[in-house]
């Protein structure tokens, strides 16, 4: 972790002197011109932003967006699209467009030869071709992790900055379905973003704040850090396409191109002018300042990117004649550099903009809990991936190289705001999950190696007798390693690591056939431990479990869970030694807390509920589903009058 908050103070650095720059660029005069790109004092300027929103995997896989398979489900290919953007950007210097998602944007970089990167170095440089965001993905921000969202950053700005030496300076979370405080401050300000940038607020406050010219606010997101966490935040008044008839896909059915030959008798000039002047002025009255901007970009848009810029050509210089507003190409920076030229204070926001609805009973906190299975295994890798990196840089990528490499790719993809959420499509998510499983197959062998370097007497990577091996399928009691019998010859050495900055204590649990067996520490002290016998729902999801994932059968599933108590110091491990040398509830629930430091000791019934969905009625047809929550009554009905018991993640070594 500690790399990534160093990078991200870099970047902050050089975010931030790049805003001064700009603001002084502003200053120098009241027509301000920036990478071409003017605005008229006096005026409504009104800012089109070229943008295309490009999931990283939603309802078809990441793999079929790009390539532009499957499109039965979806016409999309951003393969296409960014070829026809970078061709269509090159006819006109005046033209420009915003990049988002680096998933995408580095395949397509990494295809292309010599001559199309420098054309489209040459964009960058310019200015119209700008990095937003900059991460691997849009990522979600209500079931994602912190630590994760600061690693598909990071990887996404690291790229930029290698092969650009571009740092981004607007945050644009045009999807997501609300937003954080930490986003506002950790992703945002302490990032070097001077712009934050989205559409999805709860529809009564986006009414609200319409009323008061409130959509664009100072959104201070750490009361503890104050001022030096706020960010100038801009929220779009309906969503993140133009107004209404001003969408240019080629394929749309109801596009409505501007025509201005006189000889063509749909000639609409005119109309289209007189459109775009009274969309203008209607979204003037929702902001503050002679600045708005227009969204100029849907999902997966751009795919034939001239029909777009033809139309957006004649529209500026059509509008611009006409005189009573004024048109420009633009991007999130230039458009939040004319707002801070402005001069003029903005409301104040400090909290989350959770939970989410576009109307009434869609509160959109279905995803919430969407697909837990997921958003577990997910944050189960993301704490692997973490201590695998540390036991990475422990050994030294001289003797292993970067074995983690194969988990950064799949681990900042499932960060999307399609992916964690859960509101992918099923067989989207199995793509998630393969990869995740692939890349983290890969890490483990590392791991495996790398722990016989660093428990070697003399700290090298040598070939060893001490072979270890990890336990994911501990969940479903299967670890094969600890089920063999332990004979007097022969110890069983358990080595947990611990990747937090603090020393850790808790339970290890694991899989057993023995009976009489010891647990010893490093130094040799015994270390209380219990046997709990394994309830048969275990066995039988064992065998079914590991049928599925493994293609094997297995025939005699352990006798007892065996628990002890590991005491880990920051960032180290401890080795544990089993040898042969003997309590539970029935239901395997909680069932008394006892408070050592007052001595309370209270008991506690556990039971666990589920809600029948909604499924809409004639009233209201709004249904329960992977975005919404909407419970059919309040009365829930029970589960099981039992649990089945969760397992740590171990690195087991046979010796």
């Amino acid at each position: 972790m500690a790399p990534a908050l160093l990078l991200l103070r870099l970047l902050a650095l050089i975010a931030t002197a790049r805003e001064a720059c700009a603001a002084r660029a502003f200053a120098a005069a009241s027509n301000a011109t920036a990478h071409g790109a003017t605005v008229v004092a006096g005026k409504l300027n009104v800012h089109l932003v070229p943008h295309s929103h490009d999931d990283v995997g939603w309802l078809k896989t990441v793999d079929q967006y790009y390539v532009g398979s499957n499109n039965s489900i979806q016409g999309a290919c951003v393969m296409n699209t960014l070829d026809s953007v970078v061709d269509a950007l090159a006819r006109d210097p005046a033209r420009k467009f915003v990049v988002v998602e680096q998933a995408f944007f580095q395949r397509w970089w990494a295809e292309k030869i010599p001559n199309i990167q420098a054309v489209v170095r040459k964009l960058v440089d310019s200015g119209q071709l700008e990095f937003i965001n900059g991460g691997w993905c849009m990522h979600d921000e209500a079931a994602v992790h912190y630590i994760d969202m600061i690693d598909q950053t990071t990887l996404g700005h690291r790229m930029i900055k290698k092969q650009f030496n571009k740092t981004p300076r607007a945050g644009w979370q045009i999807d997501p379905f609300g937003h954080s405080a930490v986003q506002a401050y950790l992703l945002g300000a302490e990032l070097g973003f001077d712009s934050l940038h989205f559409a999805r607020i709860d529809y009564q406050d986006k009414e609200k704040r319409k009323a008061g010219k409130g959509l664009e606010v100072i959104w201070r997101g750490s009361r503890t850090f104050g001022s030096s966490s706020q960010i100038f935040t801009n929220v779009f008044p309906v969503d993140y396409s133009p107004p209404d008839g001003f969408g240019f896909e080629v394929l749309d059915e109801n596009i409505l191109p501007v025509q201005d030959d006189m000889l063509m008798f749909d000639y609409n000039v005119e109309e289209r002018v007189n459109d775009f002047v009274v969309a203008a002025i209607e979204q003037a009255n929702f902001t503050r300042t002679n600045h708005i901007m227009w969204t100029m970009g849907d999902d997966f848009s751009y795919q034939y990117a001239e029909s777009w810029f033809r139309n957006m050509d004649k529209l500026i210089y059509h509008v611009n004649k006409d005189g009573r507003v004024h048109a420009l190409y633009s991007t999130p920076s230039i458009y939040t550099d004319a707002k801070h030229f402005s001069n003029i204070s903005w409301p104040v926001k400090y909290d989350d903009d959770f939970p989410y609805a576009d109307s009434k009973n869609s509160y959109w906190t279905g995803y919430y809990t969407s697909r837990p299975t997921f958003k577990r295994y997910v944050r189960v890798l993301s704490g692997y991936y973490l201590a695998a990196r540390q036991i990475e840089f422990l050994v030294g990528r001289s003797f292993l190289g970067m074995f983690t490499t194969s988990l950064e790719d799949p681990m900042a993809i499932a960060q999307h705001h399609d992916a964690v959420s859960g509101t992918a499509k099923q067989h989207t998510t199995d793509d998630y999950s393969k990869r995740l499983a692939l890349g983290a197959s890969k890490v483990e062998k590392g791991v495996n190696v790398a722990l016989t370097c660093l428990l070697s007497s003399n700290g090298t990577c040598a070939p060893s007798v001490q072979k270890f091996s990890q336990c994911p399928l501990l969940n479903i009691s299967y670890c094969p390693s600890t089920e063999e019998t332990v004979s007097g010859a022969k110890n069983l050495v358990v080595v947990v690591y611990n990747p937090l900055g603090r020393e850790r204590s808790d339970f290890i649990q694991i899989p057993v056939n023995d009976e009489n067996l010891v647990v010893k520490s490093s130094d040799g002290t015994i270390i209380e431990s219990q046997l709990v016998e394994v309830d048969n729902v275990t066995r039988n999801l064992r065998k079914v479990y590991v049928k599925a994932y493994l293609g094997i059968t297995t025939n005699k599933p352990p006798m007892y869970w065996l628990l002890f108590q590991a005491s880990v110091p920051p960032m180290g491990w401890n080795s544990y030694y089993i040898s042969r040398s003997t309590g539970i509830s029935a239901s395997g629930q909680l069932e008394r807390i006892f408070n050592s430091v007052s001595g309370v000791d209270l008991p506690i019934q556990q039971s666990f509920f589920w809600y029948s969905s909604n499924q809409g009625d004639i009233v209201d047809a709004q249904g329960s589903g992977a975005y919404v929550f909407r419970p059919n009554g309040t009365t829930p009905t029970i589960v099981s009058s039992s649990v089945i018991p969760c397992i740590l993640s171990l690195f087991i070594s046979n010796s």
